[in-house]
């Protein structure tokens, strides 16, 4: 009796545990250690744990990923390195990104360097990939998806979730607010009430798969702008949430 009581708590635990970190592979290693990366993009390595951040996503050689808002492709590289020739990764700008200087011109050229990258332009809840990605991706992004007057947080969860397989992930990194912040963390310190984030994502059906503590900074002031504290030295919250 105290053997299969003690084999259910233990199974229990392993239902309710966090997902634990993923192991780096080789196609990962070498997609951060790739020749072709700016010098940068290796210098916000340290803050920013490419690897590891990406072996967490689970991120695989063959897989589709759609990235939303990959400004000027610091992941969109690592992330085509890694699904590799087999692989396809959708770089996704709305038409206001895309009228930025640089980061469409910057795009393109990515894209020629790196031929299974495909920049696409579009309004996110509008999205239609040419096919079903494995997995969505963005970084330091979900609070502003908040803001602008035509923002449809709603609208643009669900539109990722059609947009996947089932059994995908959306990998959803940010700068994290301070418990109970709300919605107005949004604007006010570009951070992001994690507790809203798990809210809205499985109100668009998500499920959460896992959650990563590689980028948590206890000594952050979460009631400062997330650009006081540095960008990439901000508190983090990582999420895995599955379709």
């Amino acid at each position: 009796m105290r053997f299969v009581l003690t084999a259910a708590l233990f199974t229990t635990a392993l239902l309710c545990a966090p997902a634990m970190a993923q192991k780096v592979t080789p196609a990962i290693a070498a997609a951060v250690a790739d020749a072709g990366r700016p010098d940068t993009d290796k210098e916000r390595d340290a803050g920013r744990k490419p690897a590891e951040t990406v072996a967490f996503a689970g991120v695989k050689p063959g897989m589709v990923v759609g990235e939303l808002g990959p400004g000027r492709g610091y992941y969109t590289r690592i992330l085509a390195k890694a699904v590799g020739p087999t692989g396809k990764v959708y770089a996704i700008i709305t038409p206001a990104q895309a009228a930025r200087p640089g980061v469409l011109d910057g795009l393109n050229a990515l894209a020629v360097a790196y031929p299974n990258i495909k920049v696409v332009t579009s309004e996110y809840p509008a999205l239609m990939l040419p096919e079903k990605a494995d997995l969505f991706w963005t970084t330091e992004n979900y609070h502003d998806f908040h803001n602008g007057p035509t923002a449809d947080i709603a609208a643009l969860n669900k539109t990722v979730f059609n947009n996947l397989k089932p059994g995908g992930i959306f990998y959803v990194e940010d700068h994290s607010a301070a418990t109970g912040a709300g919605l107005a963390a949004t604007s006010a310190f570009h951070r992001m009430d994690e507790d809203v984030a798990k809210t809205e994502l499985t109100a668009a059906g998500f499920k959460l798969d896992g959650e990563g503590q590689l980028l948590r900074n206890s000594a952050d002031n979460k009631a400062a702008s997330n650009s006081e504290t540095g960008h990439f030295a901000s508190d983090r919250f990582m999420l895995r949430m599955k379709r």
